[in-house]
């Protein structure tokens, strides 16, 4: 392994495409610093720690999950990269059911920068619109009047002032975001979007690790209200577990077997070749985390909203709400499951493929062409798609199992399991597999001197 990252820095190309991402990682983690125009630093990160442990704490916790702490700060990567993530997945679901777009995924690169311009444009828009939620939602949860001084307003601001700084601020950040991820795919090493999000997950590690150890009492068993040694050596054991399950799963594929027909073109035999068709246990990725997530926090906003009113209903909400609730527990992981049958039936169709074999002279072998072939590759892709649904529902609710049984902090919580985890091991395999790319490419040998390290696809 020491040779193997000794040799990443002997190609002066590979060296050259590591350096230029890590400065760019550098400039994304500044822009997390630096605040909006016109807002009250110190005010505003106390109320937001005061408003994640509310209603809005889930809300609150995925964005400053995928912004690595700048939605907390209100800075200028408040916004991060989810309008682009937003607007690329509804550009996907669209492909899927109007013709145009259909057409254009059909046309090749022309076709893809189309596609690419369009995605850039909704993100903008996306961007406008969540920065002036953004900024509306922080305005009702201080109190900002624009007499300066008051709420989050600076003093000497106005509250119009305040807002269209805010909104253009937001919006420029996000779509700076959205270049500098481009310039890290094209000139570095890796998906430049993905690396940001990673980043921005990864930066949150050492507060973390350092909330673990402000709660350890370094005896075997440990003191009233602090863990012991026992404690956190089984909780090692279980993160390196859940890592390699997740590894597991996010490599796993049904391959099914196929073969090319034979073609004879004057004295010569094409074809006849078997290959298989690799289909993903895990076809739906973090989608469907996300899904049930943004979907959970509209009941806590609801129950928020009644509970002056109608005390009852809020209450009988808030059981769907609380975080470490059975029913919670049950409707995320019931969520996850349905939003990864849907996500898969949406990008997955088989009756598409099935045609696509057979214009290249491709078939299952035992399955007859044609209708035969897409009712077998959709039942196989059903059962494979329970399998990866499953997991992923335990993955998902691993961390709020562990915070309400062992007392762990939410945020060191999180990295065992959950939207995060999937993330940074999704990226750094699909990492390490382009740099070895890069290795075996110059005669160097890869991270494993047996086999090959596959990334996501």
């Amino acid at each position: 392994m020491l040779g193997s990252l000794r040799n990443i820095f002997k190609v002066p190309e590979l060296r050259r495409r590591i350096l230029f991402t890590l400065a760019l990682l550098a400039v994304f983690r500044l822009g997390c610093l630096i605040p909006v125009p016109g807002i009250d630093t110190t005010a505003i990160t106390k109320e937001m720690s005061r408003a994640s442990e509310g209603a809005l704490g889930a809300l609150f916790g995925m964005a400053n999950l995928f912004t690595g702490g700048a939605f907390r700060r209100m800075a200028l990567f408040g916004l991060g990269v989810m309008p682009y993530i937003s607007a690329s997945i509804i550009i996907q679901l669209l492909t899927t059911s109007v013709p145009y777009l259909e057409a254009l995924s059909k046309e090749g690169d022309a076709g893809r920068k189309k596609i690419r311009r369009i995605e850039r444009y909704l993100t903008l828009a996306l961007c406008l619109f969540q920065g002036f939620v953004m900024v509306k939602m922080i305005e009702k949860l201080g109190g900002s009047t624009g007499t300066g001084g008051a709420g989050w307003v600076s003093e000497g601001v106005q509250l119009w002032q305040f807002e269209v700084m805010a909104v253009l601020g937001l919006t420029t950040g996000s779509i700076f975001l959205m270049w500098l991820g481009e310039q890290m795919s094209e000139y570095g090493i890796g998906n430049g979007i993905s690396l940001i999000i990673m980043g921005g997950i990864v930066a949150r590690a050492p507060a973390a690790v350092g909330r673990v150890l402000l709660n350890v009492d370094w005896k075997l068993e440990g003191g009233t209200g602090k863990m012991g040694i026992i404690t956190i050596l089984v909780l090692a054991a279980l993160f390196v577990g859940i890592v390699v399950g997740v590894v597991i799963i996010t490599q796993g594929q049904r391959r099914i077997p196929m073969q090319q027909a034979k073609q004879t073109r004057g004295r010569r035999v094409y074809g006849g070749q078997r290959h298989y068709m690799p289909l993903r246990v895990n076809q739906a990725g973090v989608i469907p985390i996300i899904f049930a997530s943004s979907l959970l926090m509209f009941p806590s906003m609801i129950a928020r909203g009644l509970q002056g009113s109608f005390p009852r209903m809020a209450t009988l909400l808030g059981a769907f709400t609380d975080g470490r609730g059975f029913l919670y527990v049950l409707l995320y992981a019931a969520l996850i499951i349905f939003f990864c049958f849907f996500w898969t039936a949406v990008t997955f169709n088989p009756q598409q493929m099935s045609e696509n074999l057979r214009d290249y002279g491709s078939f299952i072998p035992g399955v007859r062409p044609g209708r035969r072939t897409a009712e077998y590759l959709e039942r196989v892709m059903t059962r494979v798609t329970l399998a990866g649904a499953v997991f992923l529902s335990i993955i998902a609710v691993v961390p709020t199992l562990l915070g309400g049984s062992t007392g762990l902090d939410p945020m060191a919580a999180s990295f065992f399991g959950g939207t995060g985890l999937l993330i940074v091991v999704g990226v750094a395999l699909d990492l390490v597999e382009r740099i070895e790319t890069h290795l075996l490419m110059r005669h160097y040998d890869g991270f494993m001197r047996k086999g090959r390290i596959r990334g996501r696809r």
